[in-house]
């Protein structure tokens, strides 16, 4: 196993690439996805279920896992791998999204920014250096440096104002995180959807120089053509020697696009949260479990899905728990969306490999196209 973090591409196709990015815990395949575990868990789901969809690495979340249980309670117990039974990789996010959500709870300044628990109102505050802190005692294998994410539409002078502060919380999270052999600290690039500031952000973060690199700042309301536009030029402002990370994102279709566009990694609640309200993500689109043309259906919910909720189970038997809010249905759904989520991942790195991309993504469309099966 890698006794460093290493990024090798191992081939191209167009922007697309696909590769391995070593680290002493393991190798992630990229394009990779990663399911988000905000509380030290993927919800409704046991770690080594995770594990057998393909998933490579998991997502912790700073915010959430400072207030509680603590990180220092984390650390105590032998590090967030240890503490949630998971011991490969791990990226953890800074805690600059979760803060930037509670503009009413929050004071910012030059220093970080100093905010409210959403649980009990305690106040906290969270800089650079402390968001570091925070991920060292975790003991995250990819730490995110410290920045601001400003909710979009905005305005360039507010967007500028906010990339610049993020790139001063760059350099200090670079200095605060140290020399640490096998744990790699990106950066995030911002600047909203101008390219000029995009530019200045990725000159900035490349001057300090990072283990990797992510584009952040989209998916918060810009819409799916403007997050395109972005990427169209954004991920070829970056190194193209390091992994490049697409926060946030997110959407099937969104996700193919970021990997036609150069994207190498990607994290989103979505499969999880949607399992959790009944929706399901199938090769034919997303089909709404609740929906009653399902209840007397005995067909299994993607016929082509290998998943346990597709191989063992009926569209009539989700329907009937979920309706009856039965919590296997939390655990068949997610696991579904997971596993789903985690096959276009391994189709795309096989297409990529294969110089297929562009039949693999014209196949992709057309499927979605055709809508889900017709009732019985």
């Amino acid at each position: 196993m890698a006794q460093k973090f290493e990024f090798k591409v191992a081939a191209t196709d167009g922007a697309a690439r696909t590769g391995v990015i070593s680290t002493p815990r393991g190798e992630i395949r990229t394009p990779a996805f990663m399911p988000v575990g905000t509380a030290a868990t993927v919800k409704a789901m046991l770690p080594e279920s995770v594990r057998a969809t393909g998933a490579d690495i998991l997502l912790g979340n700073t915010y959430h896992l400072m207030l509680r249980p603590t990180a220092e309670r984390i650390e105590r117990l032998g590090g967030l791998h240890k503490f949630m039974n998971w011991e490969r990789p791990i990226l953890t996010d800074s805690g600059g999204f979760q803060v930037m959500s509670l503009a009413a709870l929050r004071k910012m300044s030059e220093e970080g920014v100093t905010f409210k628990s959403h649980i009990d109102g305690s106040r906290h505050h969270l800089s650079p250096e402390r968001s570091m802190e925070i991920q060292r005692m975790l003991g995250s294998d990819i730490v995110m440096c410290f920045d601001e994410c400003p909710a979009l539409p905005a305005t360039d002078e507010a967007v500028a104002k906010s990339m610049r502060l993020s790139m001063r919380w760059a350099q200090r999270s670079r200095d605060a995180f140290g020399d640490r052999p096998g744990h790699a600290l990106f950066g995030i690039q911002q600047g909203g959807v101008n390219h000029e500031l995009r530019g200045e952000s990725a000159e900035a973060l490349r001057a300090i120089g990072f283990d990797g690199y992510a584009v952040g700042g989209l998916a918060v309301g810009e819409g799916q053509e403007a997050m395109f536009g972005v990427l169209d030029y954004a991920p070829g402002m970056l190194p193209e020697d390091k992994p490049r990370y697409l926060m946030g994102v997110g959407k099937p279709d969104d996700i193919v696009g970021a990997v036609e566009r150069g994207i190498d990694m990607m994290d989103c609640v979505l499969p999880s949260r949607s399992g959790r309200t009944g929706q399901a993500f199938t090769r034919r689109g997303v089909v709404n479990m609740k929906n009653a043309r399902h209840q007397d259906d005995p067909r299994p919910l993607d016929g082509a899905c290998t998943c346990p909720a597709c191989r063992q189970y009926s569209r009539a038997y989700l329907h009937h728990v979920l309706r009856s809010q039965e919590i296997i249905a939390s655990m068949l759904l997610t696991w579904h969306n997971l596993h789903y989520f985690q096959e276009l991942m391994a189709g795309l790195r096989g297409a990529i490999a294969a110089g297929q991309l562009a039949a693999f993504v014209a196949g992709f469309h057309a499927e979605r196209a055709q809508g889900d099966i017709e009732p019985l």
